[in-house]
């Protein structure tokens, strides 16, 4: 999977609520879900890159397809 660019742990919430997901509670990580999948998102700023691009995966998104909800 090519490198996506790292973002905060703020946009990432932002992207992933446009799909539908929703915070389920935080502390050190974030964690977001949709009924379906879960999503744990680190609280670094900015999220490593590859770290960010597995979290896209496990969503079901193409690197293309985040990019593009950014």
């Amino acid at each position: 999977m090519p490198k996506l660019p790292g973002i905060s742990a703020a946009e990432a919430v932002r992207v992933f609520s446009k799909l539908g997901y929703r915070i389920l509670r935080q502390g050190g990580h974030i964690v977001m879900g949709n009924g379906v999948q879960r999503l744990v998102i680190p609280r670094d700023n900015p999220v490593n890159a590859f770290t960010m691009a597995a979290i896209a995966r496990d969503a079901g998104l193409t690197p293309e397809q985040f990019k593009e909800l950014l």
